[in-house]
């Protein structure tokens, strides 16, 4: 997850995403998809659908046995698809911007 954040940051400060920059709107984004994810998966955990292999977590466990780790990935990874998504619109208007006619073609 940390690698996911280091890939990413750049986006924010290279290409200007703004993502860290608006926290509260950041919260918005995210916490919904946290409490979602979070209740689907204790969900998962209780009526054992699913189990999480001690070899890949850390064996810290929160509410109703959820490793750490789910939490830290519904956390990071809106983030960086956040990031990305920012960064590709900031780029793409820019792609835009540049294409458009000056006044001085469009009287030529």
């Amino acid at each position: 997850m940390a690698a996911c954040l280091v890939l990413t940051l750049p986006l924010e400060f290279v290409l200007g995403a703004r993502v860290y920059r608006r926290f509260r709107a950041l919260a918005y984004a995210v916490v919904p998809v946290v409490l979602v994810f979070s209740v689907w998966d204790i969900i998962g955990i209780v009526r054992q659908h699913w189990t999480y292999n001690p070899r890949f977590v850390t064996g810290i466990r929160l509410i109703f046995d959820m490793p750490l780790e789910e939490l830290v990935f519904f956390v990071v990874i809106p983030i960086c698809g956040l990031l990305t998504y920012e960064a590709v619109g900031r780029v793409l208007a820019g792609v835009r911007r540049s294409r458009r006619p000056s006044k001085a073609d469009v009287r030529a």
